[in-house]
Formats: C-alpha cells, sequence, structure tokens
C-alpha cells in the first residue's frame, strides 16, 4: 500500500512540475493584444524572446525579452508587472509615474531607473547605483530598501 502511495505522489509530482513548465516564443504574437500595444507604445527595440508561465494548463504570466535587453513582465491579461533595463539604459518613462521619476531626479541626480516592480501596496524601483526604494499607489517615496 505504501509503495503505491509513493508510486502516485511521484507521478502527481511529475505531472504538476511538467505543467509548470513554460512555451517559449520567438515574437509578440503569443501576448495578449494589451501587452502588444504596450510594447510598440512604449518600446524602441523589438521582441526577441517571449516564455509563457503557465501552472496546471493555466498562463500565470509573460516574460518578455527585448533586442535591447529590456526584460518585461505581464500578467495573464497583459497589464505590465516589473520591467528591467542594464545599469547603461533606463526605464522607459510611460512605465515610470511621474512622481518617482520627479523624486529621483531630485534626490538622486545622475542616477537612473533601471528597474520597477508593481506591488500590492506600490512600487519597488531600482536605480543605477544599486539603490532600491518603495514608493506607494500614489508614487510618494516610503523608504529606501535594504
Amino acid at each position: 500500500m505504501k509503495r503505491i502511495l509513493l508510486i502516485l505522489a511521484a507521478a502527481a509530482g511529475l505531472s504538476l512540475a511538467a505543467s509548470a513548465r513554460g512555451n517559449y516564443a520567438h515574437d509578440a504574437s503569443v501576448l495578449p493584444e494589451a501587452a502588444r500595444t504596450v510594447i510598440a507604445n512604449n518600446c524602441k527595440a523589438k521582441v526577441s524572446l517571449v516564455k509563457v508561465e503557465k501552472t496546471m494548463g493555466r498562463i500565470d504570466e509573460y516574460e518578455v525579452i527585448l533586442t535591447d535587453g529590456t526584460e518585461i513582465t505581464f500578467d495573464r491579461n497583459g497589464n505590465w508587472e516589473s520591467v528591467e533595463t542594464s545599469r547603461s539604459k533606463q526605464v522607459p518613462d510611460a512605465f515610470l509615474p511621474k512622481s518617482i521619476k520627479t523624486y529621483v531626479a531630485r534626490n538622486h541626480k545622475g542616477t537612473k531607473i533601471v528597474g520597477i516592480e508593481k506591488e500590492r501596496n506600490g512600487y519597488e524601483v531600482e536605480l543605477s547605483n544599486g539603490i532600491d526604494m518603495k514608493f506607494d499607489k500614489n508614487g510618494e517615496f516610503l523608504h529606501y530598501d535594504k
């Protein structure tokens, strides 16, 4: 009996792992219309690779890498969740709330915003000098992240 349960548990684990794997595409056609629009309107680079993250056959998110190395994560509906660039580039302005952009320009002259992530209660921002900051939903500075 224990052997049968062990075999069933192993089979369930393997099938779960297989269904959690993503699929890859080399163009934006697999993305929801909203995500394609965001990329077309706000990014100069083209889509290089799209990884479709699935769990139990259901799409969780899309991880997009552009030809300039920028990475954008979208939810299943095509709403962006995070944007990351190299230290030599900056996150496109369309992804940055104005108050965050203003705060960084005023308090961190000479740095670029190289990453932004939407969180439940606001935003996490990474600067080109390695500093991470938290902002509320309105883009008001909360604190530096450790």
